[in-house]
């Protein structure tokens, strides 16, 4: 008898422990990092996604559809946010889903990881004027959340007066030093407008422009870091995100949807 009850001892403290570790894994979420008053978020590849992909652009996408939530924010996705229309463009859409009422998000990754070169987006959208609470994300990552990370962002983080245009760059992997961000207002004179990052082992210049540009016709923000600030030596996955600051639905209640016209990657 005493040794039937120690074995039963031994098989609930095995499965409190599997538990436990079950609790750690899900509490492993986004970190967050405050620079001159403007919150940043360090995405999370956490919880597992169907093999739903797209084509754009000429390459294939994933597209994030996780059974429940899941980061940046553990933020609710859904594949009916995301499509590709008749003229090859890419829609992008944050909705109130009806069936379950709840505020949905989109985000596609590329299946290509992509190296040193210049990275563009082409996009359609007034993005001065997004929700405080929206967050629009064009960038590439590695998967090891706070590191080898480079984004061109537009959000004001929950915040009705921060500035909306945000350039960072995450340490490369063993580096565990600050990011560096660089925060700028954004006023357009029309929705369309185009944003880019080249990278090299060395630097990472950024730049956005107002229309549709391959050259630097209409530049209006710029921003160039160099070594000594770390920059990953990484290929790696491109990112296009969608989604809800804190998970806090927009302020405005309205839907938003933003079209990605093109993206380029220019490889050096």
């Amino acid at each position: 008898m005493k040794k039937i009850s120690f074995m039963l001892l031994m098989v609930v403290f095995f499965v409190s422990c599997k538990k436990d570790g079950a609790i750690i894994e899900e509490k492993k979420t986004e970190e967050m990092t405050t620079t001159t008053g403007v919150i940043s978020v360090k995405k999370s590849n956490s919880a597992s996604t169907a093999a739903t992909t797209i084509s754009f652009s000429g390459y294939t996408w994933e597209v994030k559809t996780p059974t429940g939530t899941q980061g940046p924010h553990n933020n609710y996705w859904s594949g009916s946010n995301v499509w590709v229309d008749s003229s090859g463009r890419l829609h992008l859409r944050v909705r109130k889903n009806p069936a379950n009422n709840r505020w949905e998000c989109a985000e596609v990754k590329s299946t290509t990881s992509f190296g040193y070169g210049t990275y563009q987006w082409k996009v359609i959208g007034a993005l001065d004027q997004l929700d405080k609470n929206i967050v629009l994300g064009f960038f590439n990552y590695s998967g090891n959340s706070g590191h080898d990370e480079m984004d061109v962002e537009f959000s004001r983080w929950g915040y009705p007066n921060a500035n909306m245009l945000n350039y960072s760059i995450w340490p490369k992997t063993g580096d565990n030093i600050p990011y560096v961000t660089y925060n700028t207002p954004l006023s357009l004179t029309g929705t369309w407008t185009t944003h880019r990052f080249k990278r090299t082992s060395t630097s990472v210049e950024f730049k956005s422009l107002h229309g549709f540009q391959d050259g630097n016709t209409n530049l209006f923000a710029s921003k160039t870091w160099n070594t000594p600030t770390s920059i990953s030596t990484l290929s790696m996955p491109v990112h296009m995100n969608l989604w809800l600051f804190n998970t806090l639905p927009p302020s405005n209640g309205q839907e938003l949807e933003i079209i990605v016209q093109e993206f380029k990657f220019t490889p050096l």
